[in-house]
């Protein structure tokens, strides 16, 4: 930040982003990483760990519509959901709109974020932290897989880029905890980055995802606030059906949850699976 309160962003050298900051509300070294909060007048509150932004008040609907309702549709009855990250409490929001889910774990390594989030960026937990169904878990997504025996229908992981504290959530004995612990027909997703800045994060992931899962890809969605284009999210599962499933399907399935998004829809769902040729190419 210099003098004329103009954040930049770090997440890529030679390139990136500014914002201005019309308020400071919160900014303190948690016991793993840089956290902060400013009001920007575009874009609302906006959270940055380690100099990256991680979410906006503004277009955040995007990004946790795209991370829940896509793997949660394409299910078709989860009924135990595992969130790894997610302590803005956006993911858990999502997530807790379906009354057919029975339990909702959520695993977030730093307790700062999550009590931050509560009370700075309340607008995206939207009251979900009081959900009957939540059992929150304050430890490291990897080490909670390999030191759990409980089955998850969908596991979603919201972690930030493979910097810190999230590198941990992108190595190959993650992805194991993650194929161990889902029940048969389950789904996996996770954040991958912007693939066209990031393609090399896309291809280990991919990579690594393959040893344990038969069926594996990625779906996008444009969020403004990520600098460099598409985003993609990580998806895995063995059995590609979950994948390919009929338009006709996911409209009757969004019609009788009840749900009404802001970005979600099924032609969307249904579409996001179709990637840019270079992102073909590089895979």
């Amino acid at each position: 930040m210099n003098a004329n309160n103009i954040w930049c962003e770090t997440l890529y050298s030679g390139i990136g982003q500014h914002f201005s900051i019309n308020k400071t509300l919160y900014h303190e070294k948690t016991n793993y990483q840089d956290l902060m909060i400013f009001k920007n007048m575009t874009l609302g509150r906006v959270m940055v760990l380690n100099g990256i932004v991680q979410t906006t008040e503004y277009d955040e609907f995007v990004y946790h519509e795209m991370m829940s309702h896509v793997p949660l549709l394409a299910h078709a009855a989860p009924r135990n959901v595992l969130i790894i990250g997610g302590g803005d409490g956006a993911i858990l929001r999502e997530v807790s709109r379906y009354k057919n889910i029975k339990q909702i774990t959520m695993v977030e390594i730093d307790h700062s974020v999550v009590e931050v989030c509560k009370q700075y960026l309340p607008k995206h937990n939207a009251g979900a932290y009081k959900d009957c169904r939540l059992k929150l878990i304050i430890d490291d997504g990897a080490h909670f897989l390999q030191t759990s025996n409980e089955k998850f229908d969908i596991i979603i992981s919201d972690s930030t880029d493979p910097i810190g504290p999230g590198k941990n959530l992108y190595t190959t004995d993650f992805y194991q905890g993650c194929r161990n612990n889902l029940n048969d027909g389950g789904i996996f997703v996770a954040q991958n980055g912007v693939c066209f800045l990031q393609h090399k994060t896309a291809i280990e992931s991919y990579k690594k995802l393959k040893n344990y899962f038969s069926d594996v890809s990625f779906y996008q969605a444009t969020i403004p606030t990520y600098y460099g284009g598409i985003m993609i999210f990580s998806w895995a599962s063995n059995h590609s059906a979950l994948r390919q499933i009929k338009m006709h399907t996911l409209i009757n399935r969004y019609t009788k949850s009840g749900i009404h998004c802001r970005y979600y829809n099924p032609a969307i769902h249904f579409n996001s699976f179709a990637l840019p040729q270079y992102l073909l190419n590089m895979l």
